[in-house]
């Protein structure tokens, strides 16, 4: 025998599906949440041992507020000493958001940087992700050296036609300094830079 369609069987048959949906979509999420929990902490871990390589212990994340912005940093230690310290910074590059990961030993010397997200342009701005640049930040000392391009005066070899993004990545490192210094209560006169990086790329 069919059953009459009406509003009110409507409206049941309705409610049973989005109920079965919701039941399958909070299993599934159960299912997920820890897999991905762990691939989100092994991608972390991963870059912060390629910033800070000298390390065998990665701190949970933790958070600290300079100049208005939050940045997240994790303490590495070698054994049970502290050997440096891994910082996430984030500027607008020419393309968008550019994020580092940036590492310092315990003499305020960079060990390395790592991009975590970079928008810019393929074959010009991206080129900051390849060796050829970003290697000159490794042992690179900030207390001694210009964290900015030649063309403004410091020690930083630009992207060919990509100056902006080589401002960019130069700021991010700076800042990322400047929050190593406040983590570790070294302080010097130069506070971090709050600079406009705007134009055309080859500027």
């Amino acid at each position: 025998m069919a059953v009459n369609s009406s509003f009110k069987n409507m409206t049941l048959c309705l409610l049973v599906i989005c109920f079965v949906c919701s039941a399958l979509l909070a299993g599934v999420n159960v299912l997920t949440k820890g897999p991905i929990a762990k691939a989100v902490e092994a991608k972390t871990t991963a870059a912060v041992t390629a910033v800070v390589p000298e390390c065998d212990i990665v701190s949970n994340v933790q958070s600290t507020e300079f100049n208005g912005n939050n940045y997240n940093y994790y303490v590495v230690r070698l054994g049970e000493d502290v050997v440096g310290y891994a910082i996430e910074t984030s500027v607008s590059g020419f393309g968008g958001n550019l994020k580092l990961m940036v590492g310092f030993n315990t003499e305020g010397v960079v060990c390395n940087t790592s991009v975590l997200e970079c928008n810019e342009t393929p074959g010009l701005g991206a080129k900051c992700k390849e060796a050829a640049f970003a290697d000159q930040f490794k042992d690179f000392n900030p207390s001694v050296k210009a964290l900015k391009v030649r063309k403004d005066g410091g020690d930083v070899d630009a992207i060919t036609a990509s100056t902006i993004t080589s401002r960019a990545y130069s700021l991010a490192v700076a800042n990322a300094y400047e929050v190593y210094k406040s983590l570790t209560s070294v302080q010097e006169e130069a506070p971090v830079a709050e600079e406009e990086i705007g134009g055309t790329d080859n500027e």
